[in-house]
């Protein structure tokens, strides 16, 4: 299966490193995870270079920090039905599609699960972008 068009909103399947476990020395993700694309931009180099957010289970320290996603909108990307939020405050960025995409579940060929209903999205972008002008928000690069 080829591999998807990286656009904003779209769900992958990612091997994630948080921003506390780059700190710590770690250079790969933990755990497999759903994150949500919230920019993708093309460089002048003929590069596509992508920022997600993570999808967790753990519900946030702070609430303004992540936004849970519906039930309805979970069951639509195939995701469990424990309740889950989008970690608006720690984010990855990663030339596409980078060493860490992965499979959405063992022996697919799918490394998306889908796309956030737009008013998500936008919901998330929101809290991104506001973070960040907050100073708020962690950014780790990943890879090249």
């Amino acid at each position: 299966m080829p591999l998807p068009e990286p656009v904003p909103g779209l769900v992958i399947g990612y091997a994630y490193l948080w921003r506390d476990e780059a700190l710590r020395g770690l250079e790969e993700g933990r755990k497999d995870r759903p994150c949500v694309i919230i920019l993708s931009v093309a460089t002048e180099a003929g590069r596509t270079v992508v920022t997600v957010a993570p999808i967790t289970h753990a519900a946030p320290p702070h609430p303004d920090s992540a936004v849970e996603i519906p039930a309805a909108a979970k069951a639509r990307l195939g995701l469990d039905g424990q309740r889950s939020w989008i970690v608006a405050a720690d984010l990855n960025r990663f030339i596409w599609p980078g060493a860490d995409l992965r499979p959405v579940k063992r022996g697919s060929a799918s490394y998306a699960y889908g796309l956030l209903p737009a008013a998500l999205y936008r919901q998330v972008r929101d809290r991104v972008l506001a973070l960040a002008r907050a100073g708020r928000a962690a950014l780790t690069p990943r890879g090249d």
